[in-house]
């Protein structure tokens, strides 16, 4: 079974935890697909009280692809969408635009199954690592909504001392 939230204050080495041999706080699921629920463990409360949510209600959630470690695509999750993610395994997100719930790959097919979840050290972020079915996650028909890069290149790196910026302090 994978940790479906990390809450290891141990291990801030910038690393995505595989959740393979953790104790503690943990949410998790069975490997398979259809039907699978999320298993709640004791810290499953304490972990969504830890999430802040945003004037609107909503907190920012990265989607990761297992596989690649690409990141997929960025949406926004109230409460419930959270919960819904956490009780079905997959994602589902808060439409700004709709004022609705939408589950991803409903109508495209392209879906998302959740493997592991993860809240920033603030708490008003988060992190799911999923398996991607279909095409991709983004609506253009692309594997990711990141597919531009500033300055028109492939690698999305600015060059110059924009790169030593973007590797960190140096």
């Amino acid at each position: 079974m994978a940790s479906l939230i990390n809450s290891d204050p141990a291990d801030d080495s910038g690393m995505i935890p595989s959740g393979e041999g953790r104790s503690g706080d943990s949410i998790s699921r069975s490997e398979g697909r259809s039907g699978d629920s999320i298993s709640r463990s004791e810290g499953r409360s304490g972990d969504l009280a830890a999430v802040r949510f945003n004037s609107d209600g909503l907190v920012p959630a990265i989607v990761q692809e297992a596989a690649t470690g690409a990141v997929l695509m960025l949406a926004w999750m109230n409460a419930e969408a959270l919960e819904r993610t956490l009780s079905t395994g997959r994602t589902w997100f808060w439409s700004r635009s709709r004022s609705e719930y939408w589950c991803k790959g409903e109508t495209s097919g392209d879906r998302q199954w959740v493997k592991e979840a993860y809240y920033d050290c603030d708490g008003d972020t988060l992190l799911f690592v999923v398996d991607q079915e279909g095409r991709g996650a983004c609506h253009t028909g692309k594997r990711t909504c990141f597919f531009r890069s500033f300055g028109g290149g492939d690698s999305g790196v600015l060059g110059g001392s924009a790169r030593t910026t973007l590797d960190g302090d140096r």
